[in-house]
């Protein structure tokens, strides 16, 4: 096959090496015993870089690609879940910064979109073990909640549903921080990869200073 102009070379290289580079953390987060953190933080930054370096479709094309590789490796549903949030929220904040929208925005629909895909990644799993895990995750809501009873001597017993609303705001409250971790690491990374996303609001610019 030949191609006319680099650029068309490269819009069918670059969502080959990147889905596939992306496919790899998401094998290595789901298989492997250590290091889920650091794959989880760095998964969406391949597609998002795909978008940032030659736009939507392309990204589009790379998502899609990466679908299909996980789908043969890894089966339906292990396959699937990777969308949930990451391919998902990956898209959005490509498609965000490619076009120039502020932090505010990319940060408040993605951690919205982590915390839908949170939910779904619960309901599926536990449908694919056979096991409640919503049970899991309130029970590690309750033993925050009774330490921190403990801790100041409060005199009351949680209820069921303070548990599970303190459950749900917790998952929030982690897909908030993770989103925002992925602006900040972007921002300091993709600028040497020749790429670069709007500036950070300045109520938070003096952090992302500090922290890099």
């Amino acid at each position: 096959m030949k191609f006319s102009k680099k650029s068309e070379a490269l819009n069918i290289i670059e969502p080959s090496y990147l889905a596939s580079l992306s496919s790899l953390l998401w094998v290595a987060l789901y298989y492997l015993p250590v290091g889920g953190a650091l794959f989880r933080l760095i998964l969406p930054l391949p597609i998002i870089l795909l978008h940032l370096r030659r736009g939507t479709r392309t990204a589009f094309e790379g998502l899609i690609i990466q679908f299909l590789l996980l789908l043969t490796l890894m089966g339906p549903i292990r396959g699937t879940l990777f969308l949930f949030p990451y391919g998902i929220l990956a898209f959005w904040l490509g498609w965000s910064w490619f076009n120039k929208q502020n932090w505010w925005l990319s940060w408040s629909v993605g951690f919205t979109l982590g915390t839908i895909g949170f939910f779904i990644r619960v309901l599926a799993l536990s449908t694919l073990v056979g096991d409640n895990l919503w049970v899991i995750i309130t029970r590690a809501s309750y033993g925050l909640i009774d330490k921190v009873i403990e801790l100041f001597n409060f005199p009351f017993s949680p209820s069921i549903r303070m548990i599970q609303i303190v459950a749900i705001f917790l998952i929030i409250f982690q897909e908030m921080v993770y989103v925002l971790t992925i602006h900040i690491v972007a921002y300091t990374l993709f600028p040497r990869l020749n790429s670069n996303i709007p500036e950070p609001p300045k109520i938070i610019n003096g952090f992302v200073d500090l922290g890099f």
